[in-house]
């Protein structure tokens, strides 16, 4: 239990001494929506506006945001982060991030929260049109970089 100290307290791992190492994590979440929903995002009809750019940017703002949402997470000078949400049949959205940075720890909870928030503001913007809406399978598809090297998980 790394983030916990010899008297119970919690505190933040220092990964000062770490080499910087190029690290990548990938995370994807689904958004299920209703037939209705899913046109008025294809038509570009959502009330509040082009609700997948909005997303998109909501997702990458949050992955750089992350030490500020996580309290034990390191602030990261990230490289690189890509949002993208992709329409997925027969009634879904599906929203992968993907981060990079060259440095001490890992990028995993910066992709996961890229990838929530995303999930988050595609449902806030469909609401209107679909309340049941549902957020599914948020999880990291994989990661490379530091000590314990590449996961990836198998599909199915």
């Amino acid at each position: 239990m790394t983030h916990i100290a010899p008297d119970g307290s919690v505190h933040m791992v220092d990964v000062g001494a770490k080499p910087p190492t190029q690290r990548v994590a990938i995370a994807e979440a689904t958004v299920q929506l209703s037939a209705a929903a899913l046109r008025a995002l294809q038509a570009g009809t959502i009330a509040k506006g082009d609700a997948l750019t909005t997303a998109q940017i909501a997702g990458i703002a949050a992955a750089k945001r992350t030490s500020d949402l996580i309290p034990l997470c390191h602030p990261l000078q990230l490289t690189h982060v890509d949002v993208s949400l992709n329409i997925a049949p027969p009634r879904s959205v599906l929203i992968r991030c993907e981060v990079a940075c060259l440095g001490p720890t890992g990028v995993e909870m910066e992709a996961l929260t890229g990838v929530a928030v995303a999930a988050l503001t595609l449902y806030d913007m469909c609401k209107a049109v679909d309340r049941r809406a549902t957020i599914q399978r948020m999880q990291l598809v994989e990661k490379r970089g530091g000590k314990s090297g590449v996961f990836k998980r198998r599909r199915g």
